[in-house]
């Protein structure tokens, strides 16, 4: 299920994840060959990614299943 991109964080091994409209986190790394994403590497080309949509696995997964309850700050978990 297709989600776009709201922000970003780097977890705790200073990876890049991006944060998706549906609550659900992923990881946008950028590791040749195996995964090419220049665009992960600046600020700049971060900030033209928001609003592209990636495939939301979780989502996938949980789709015909309870929706994502909001947290207390209005942020989905």
């Amino acid at each position: 299920m297709k989600q776009a991109i709201v922000g970003y964080h780097k977890d705790a091994e200073d990876h890049w994840v991006a944060e998706l409209t549906c609550g659900h986190n992923q990881h946008v790394r950028h590791k040749p060959p195996w995964v090419v994403r220049h665009w992960v590497t600046t600020e700049m080309g971060r900030a033209a990614m928001w609003g592209y949509k990636l495939d939301c696995k979780l989502c996938e997964s949980r789709e015909g299943k309870e929706p994502v309850a909001l947290s207390d700050t209005g942020v989905r978990r």
